[in-house]
């Protein structure tokens, strides 16, 4: 009797000491590093960055796992796992007898909770002291997490070949997918590999991989997890001949949400997946066409809530000949003509001009300051509808003019632009792309435009709240942009009428702008070299129009309708427009040269010419026939009919040139003759 006490005494004090070497166990960081993840606005991956180490470990939830792999893995590798304490006493014996037998390992009695602590530990798994240790740290994590906290940290942490770990990871290298739904021939592969992850690598031993899927295959079979058939089938699947590349789409969007967000581990965007993967394919096919050191940027918006579905900041994030690496959706440069909306806008609510309003286009000179259209035509008089179309330069300087530059810069950062000067101090010439923006912020110019004249912030974080910047021009000043800009001419083989959009081309041909707007988006387009040298020939009609309808087809099937026009509206011919709306006329239009007054295109107010004892050569426009023409005051040509001519020489130095029409009208120059 004395000895069964004896031996139950014993006993006890054996469990004791046991449950406090288990108890004592100094347990591994079980809180390992997990890749930071960007999400689109259904949950998708969009970019995924490794590490510190340089690993591939994604963070996972056990309902983002296919339950058939979750099955298949605990029949190949730890069938009582549900049920042992972390080690499996059954399993060991077996394994130990068949090491006996064989004189060689012929099975493992390793169970999940014994494969997390090495892994955790990253510890050796043939020398006893390793094993003793697995089997300890496994009884302690037993005893601190739950099952199923430690078959998700197990299928974080397992290797799946070079720096990949844990199965999400691996999902994506070697089948391009997320876990949730897998095929047999899928889950076999997975649950095969993290055993020999080097040596059954599909892209480097096709056949000890397939062999080794075929080894799980055959067990799920026996064990009644697959039936023959389906196992049949999944054995003749093709394997994953490469590793795939880590999703990376928006990324240079997705570099600037980190940088604002340093501690997140997972960023949601208001960015649409397919719709971000098509229009990069879209920017990197444009810029192929274009050049080889050409870069482009593109933006999709919903000018509804200011979401930006796509944003595309090169042709390529590792482009090194195209400078992929520089998002140029927030690189500063000229924009052109593309503020001239805004300017007609300003001036249509200042009762400046109407649509329909007579605006003269010519030779002008604003203390020095002469600007020059595009082609260097003056067209005349023509309507304020055809001048914004033909993105002509003297009449939208003529309205910066009178609105006051000033004004213009402050309704562009009412907008949400932060315009940069290059003097500090805003010119006329800012209507002319004489100053430094970024295709976001063209891009929210527009996105108030499009939506009324008054749209919201962009935001590219899901669940943002939604701000509406302040009110840029009226909803009738916006209407009547619209209707003007949706009678641009399409490019080629683009549907005309269906969308309001402008064009620009910086000087030099630095940079090619397309920006437009339908029922419900706004999108954006710039193309160019990101080190801001000429593209010789580029304009923005040629290079970046066709890729915005082009995006706008990729976008959705139709474009939505442009708005009604609201009720206050005025749409009147220039006949019918109250007398001040039917020409324009400057403030200062009094001290002005009268309608239609003789003009001296050569020589210039301020010309100094050498003549070398010939004559010297006038070249007039408009004014009315016959001309007389006056040299220091004297009259040196009457009864002129033509209006290109030669007057003699009024000698060296100084002279006053001036030249009068039949109706009395004057033009002046001062010139110098060496």
């Amino acid at each position: 009797m004395w000895a069964v006490t004896a031996l139950a005494l014993l006993l006890g004090i054996g469990w004791r000491l046991f449950d406090d070497w288990v108890a004592d166990t100094e347990l591994p960081l079980t809180l390992a590093e997990t890749s930071l993840e960007v999400m689109d606005r259904e949950d998708r991956l969009l970019r995924v960055y490794p590490v510190g180490d340089g690993i591939w470990r994604m963070a996972l939830q056990l309902d983002q796992v296919d339950p058939r792999f979750t099955e298949m893995l605990i029949a190949y590798e730890d069938r009582r796992f549900w049920s042992h304490p972390g080690v499996d006493v059954l399993a060991l014996l077996r394994a130990g007898g068949q090491a006996l037998w064989h004189g060689r390992v012929v099975s493992g009695g390793s169970t999940l909770t014994m494969q997390l602590a090495r892994l955790l530990e990253d510890g050796s798994t043939g020398r006893w002291s390793g094993k003793l240790r697995q089997i300890r740290v496994a009884l302690a994590l037993e005893r601190r997490l739950s099952k199923a906290e430690i078959l998700r940290l197990y299928l974080t942490h397992a290797p799946y070949g070079g720096n990949i770990e844990g199965l999400r990871a691996a999902s994506y290298v070697w089948l391009g997918k997320e876990p949730r739904r897998l095929t047999a021939a899928e889950a076999a592969l997975l649950v095969a590999l993290p055993q020999s992850p080097e040596s059954r690598r599909p892209d480097r031993a096709p056949e000890a991989a397939r062999q080794a899927r075929a080894q799980v295959l055959s067990r799920m079979v026996a064990d009644g997890v697959l039936d023959s058939e389906s196992a049949e089938i999944a054995t003749k699947a093709r394997l994953p001949r490469q590793m795939a590349a880590m999703p990376r789409l928006a990324p240079h969007l997705a570099d600037r949400a980190l940088s604002v967000n340093p501690g997140a581990r997972r960023l949601s965007l208001t960015v649409q997946a397919d719709l971000q993967q098509r229009m990069e394919q879209l920017v990197q096919a444009a810029a192929r066409r274009s050049g080889a050191r050409l870069s482009a940027a593109l933006m999709v918006v919903d000018h509804q809530s200011g979401e930006v579905l796509a944003s595309v900041g090169s042709p390529g994030y590792a482009d090194q000949g195209r400078q992929g690496f520089v998002d140029m959706t927030q690189a500063l440069r000229s924009p052109g003509s593309t503020l001239k909306p805004l300017v007609y806008g300003l001036a249509f609510d200042r009762g400046l001009v109407h649509p329909e309003t007579l605006i003269h286009d010519g030779p002008v000179d604003f203390d020095g300051y002469a600007p020059q259209n595009f082609d260097g035509v003056f067209r005349g008089d023509l309507r304020v509808r055809e001048a914004l179309q033909l993105s002509l330069n003297i009449p939208v300087v003529k309205l910066t003019r009178e609105l006051g530059a000033a004004h213009v810069m402050a309704a562009l950062r009412r907008g949400g632009a932060d315009p940069r000067l290059p003097g500090g101090k805003p010119g006329l010439a800012i209507s002319l792309g004489g100053l430094g923006t970024s295709l976001q912020d063209l891009v929210q110019i527009y996105t108030g435009l499009a939506a009324g004249g008054q749209g919201p912030a962009l935001r590219v974080l899901r669940g943002a709240s939604q701000q509406d910047r302040p009110r840029m021009i009226s909803d009738v000043a916006a209407w009547q942009l619209g209707d003007v800009l949706r009678g641009l001419a399409p490019p080629p083989g683009a549907r005309a009428g269906v969308l309001a959009y402008k064009t620009g081309t910086s000087y030099g041909h630095r940079d090619a702008w397309a920006l437009g707007w339908d029922g419900r988006h706004v999108i954006g387009v710039w193309m160019g070299r990101a080190d801001g040298t000429p593209v010789p020939g580029a304009f923005g009609g040629d290079l970046a129009a066709p890729v915005l309808f082009e995006a706008f087809g990729l976008l959705k099937p139709d474009f939505d309708a442009l708005p009604p026009p609201p009720a206050a509206t005025l749409i009147l011919s220039a006949a019918e427009l109250p007398a001040p709306l039917r020409r324009f006329r400057a403030r200062d239009a009094v001290f002005e040269p009268a309608e239609n007054a003789p003009q001296m295109l050569f020589p210039p107010n301020g010309a100094r010419l050498a003549l070398e004892g010939g004559g010297l050569p006038v070249k007039l426009r408009g004014g009315t026939a016959p001309f007389v023409v006056l040299a220091d005051g004297k009259p040196v040509l009457q009864g002129q009919q033509a209006r290109e001519f030669e007057i003699p020489s009024p000698g060296l130095g100084f002279s006053d040139l001036v030249v009068l029409d039949a109706a009395g009208r004057s033009a002046r120059a001062a010139i110098e003759i060496d």
